[in-house]
């Protein structure tokens, strides 16, 4: 029962709960078990909610459709009442703060029956694409404990990867859900701008490019969490399109015959894709036209445009320096610049020599490129485009986080996530190749602004056909 419960989705435990054949407090001291024999290696959970999870399971749960399953917190958004929340800083770290309320989201997974444990690994603001926070020390790839596991959720997709907990909460702002889930071998869903509240919080962070989900194993899992966790409440600055049905009915659900560009070399002429990632998207291409849909090699002009990174950058960094003006109101104290890493020192120092007009202008160059780039699914006709998660395969601990060559290391890799980011668009990760040694490559698919119901149906299609859920990570519980 113990390897079965393992590997057992979040799906089929909350049914162990329902027929009675385990008790919500079973399946959490099960967790808090592989947590405890997993985590020393991973570095995957850094703040525990044990005891309050155990007379939690213990007691009354809502009835709602995954009561009893254990859940794990990314330590960035889901804020949660009296539970330490530092966002991987240290300077929240050591006035250990607490959150003064339970976020929408988290009132949510607690309706929809989760039992919380504790908090997950993330680089310091949710500013890198790997996780190794100095306040906390780096959580390491079930794949390979010397490379990363993404970020800015890599903590949550170690934790998901190696069975620890069957789905853990993450955020995406510029690629934080898909590329975790590309490094360590899972399924990530952005879901579409507006699609999930963000609030009491402001619900613009990073200019609105963020939205949070869950990391997860399967398809099926990922799409009945959004259908708990998904919808307008007052004062969102968006809101998504209502869905026809359930996104759990689009699971397995037949996409008809699609098209499907494909991006198969770099979409500028300044940078290179790593062989590996182009032959996991080519692969991911033949599956598609095995099942009936066309895929061509095309993709939005807008992906070439170099203005993109400096403008998005413009938000980024005034929106990461107000971060900082936030934090210290909340302590009460100024917090200086030798208290934060390099990385966000120098994209505070940015943020603060912006003017309004700067960050205006940026805003608006930003709408024009979220209009061209829909117009390939608006007016080109396009169903979904392919493309790598990543420029590069999981890189090893160290060497994006490197104060001299990590930033330029940063930028050769991420090529192709906060472009629907800012496009709003919802796309997933895909666990669909392994490089020569075992490291995982992820394939992007991308659909139109709210159809999230689409890539479901053809995700659930490439997991059916290539049953990457059966595959097990070298460090696992």
């Amino acid at each position: 029962m113990h390897e079965e419960l393992t590997w057992a989705d979040a799906t089929a435990q909350a049914d162990l709960v329902r027929r009675g054949a385990l008790s919500p407090l079973e399946l959490v001291e099960a967790a808090i078990e592989r947590i405890d024999r997993c985590d020393p290696v991973l570095n995957a959970v850094i703040s525990r909610q044990f005891a309050a999870a155990c007379d939690e399971a213990a007691a009354q749960l809502p009835e709602g459709p995954f009561r009893g399953v254990p859940i794990l917190l990314k330590d960035l958004g889901a804020v949660q009442a009296g539970v330490p929340y530092c966002e991987g800083t240290a300077f929240a770290k050591a006035a250990q703060y607490r959150g003064e309320h339970d976020g929408y989201l988290v009132q949510r997974f607690k309706r929809a029956g989760f039992v919380v444990l504790g908090r997950t690994n993330t680089p310091e603001l949710g500013t890198a694409i790997t996780t190794e926070p100095r306040a906390f020390g780096p959580t390491r790839n079930p794949w390979s404990i010397e490379h990363s596991s993404g970020g800015s959720s890599g903590g949550s997709a170690a934790a998901v990867a190696s069975g620890m907990v069957p789905v853990a909460h993450g955020g995406d702002g510029g690629g934080s859900i898909r590329i975790p889930a590309s490094c360590c071998a899972i399924f990530g869903l952005k879901p579409s701008r507006g699609r999930v509240s963000q609030g009491p919080e402001p619900s613009d962070s990073w200019g609105g490019f963020a939205v949070e989900h869950v990391l997860a194993r399967t398809v099926r899992d990922s799409a009945a969490v959004l259908d708990q966790i998904a919808g307008y409440l007052p004062g969102d600055s968006f809101a998504a399109p209502a869905p026809l049905r359930p996104f759990a009915r689009e699971v397995g659900a037949d996409p008809g015959r699609l098209r499907i560009g494909l991006v198969d070399h770099a979409a500028q002429d300044d940078y290179t894709v790593h062989p590996e990632c182009l032959q996991a998207v080519r692969l991911a291409g033949r599956l598609l036209e095995s099942f009936g849909h066309t895929v061509e090699v095309a993709h939005p002009a807008s992906l070439g445009e170099p203005e993109f990174r400096r403008h998005f950058l413009v938000v980024v960094s005034t929106a990461v320096a107000a971060s900082l003006r936030q934090w210290s109101a909340l302590l009460g104290r100024e917090i200086s610049a030798e208290e934060y890493e390099p990385v966000n020192s120098k994209l505070t120092a940015l943020g603060r020599s912006l003017s309004a007009s700067d960050y205006l202008e940026s805003v608006l160059w930003l709408d024009g490129f979220r209009r061209r780039t829909l117009a390939f699914w608006s007016e080109q006709g396009f169903d979904l485009l392919c493309t790598p998660v990543l420029a590069q395969p999981p890189a090893r601990l160290g060497e994006l986080s490197d104060p001299l060559q990590g930033e330029a290391r940063e930028l050769e890799t991420l090529r192709f996530t906060a472009q629907f980011n800012v496009s709003g668009q919802p796309a997933v990760s895909l666990p669909l190749h392994w490089a020569p040694g075992g490291l995982p490559i992820g394939v992007q698919l991308v659909a139109d602004y709210g159809r999230e119901d689409v890539l479901i149906r053809v995700a659930s299609q490439l997991e059916e056909a290539t049953g990457w859920v059966g595959r097990r990570p070298p460090v696992h519980a």
